[in-house]
């Protein structure tokens, strides 16, 4: 029996919030952050995770980032900092079946938190992956990621929600997982 904070491919969603033009240039480590939110939307199109966007005031802040728009789907805008204020978001991971929801975007101690907090009072059980959010300051993003945790969301990393979504070596994409992971480690100009 799994624990209860375990996740599957087959009872998690995620949501990629704000990952904007105008806005990722002033982020800290964009480039790690564009590859890492990549690398889950490749992961989620392969297991068929279902995967939902949200893109604040696109009329001031830019469309999200041409690395992913084509790997996502419709992305309604909105206003409030919580992408829960788009009725469908909730909606959708409700009709989905899907309790345990994965957050990436930015900024952590905005709209991520915010949302995070929001599906959290819905009963979600919330999954940030800490390498696939990020602020325009480290100090924002490191104090957001522990209100989060002592919130109730569970820090992860985007390599381990994958690994967690396919559950072992047995898995039939695991193969096409591990080349994602290849090829994601040739770019990372991480330590």
């Amino acid at each position: 029996m799994p624990h209860a904070t375990q996740m599957s491919a087959a009872d998690t969603g995620l949501l990629v919030i704000d990952v904007q033009e105008k806005l990722v240039p002033k982020i800290i480590d964009a480039a790690a952050l564009v590859r890492n939110i990549a690398f889950l939307l490749d992961a989620a199109h392969l297991l068929h995770v279902p995967v939902q966007c949200t893109e604040q005031y696109p009329h001031g802040l830019g469309a999200t980032v041409p690395e992913l728009v084509s790997k996502l789907p419709e992305r309604p805008d909105k206003v409030a900092f919580s992408s829960c204020a788009v009725p469908s978001i909730v909606q959708t991971f409700h009709r989905e079946a899907r309790p345990k929801i994965v957050l990436c975007g930015i900024e952590t101690h905005v709209c991520v938190l915010h949302t995070a907090l929001d599906l959290l009072a819905l009963n979600f059980r919330v999954y940030v992956a800490v390498d696939a959010v990020a602020s325009r300051s480290r100090i924002d993003h490191e104090i957001a990621l522990r209100r989060l945790e002592r919130a109730g969301a569970i820090l992860t990393t985007s390599e381990m929600c994958v690994f967690e979504w396919i559950g072992g070596a047995g898995h039939p994409q695991f193969k096409a997982i591990s080349q994602l992971i290849q090829e994601r480690m040739k770019t990372k100009d991480e330590p």
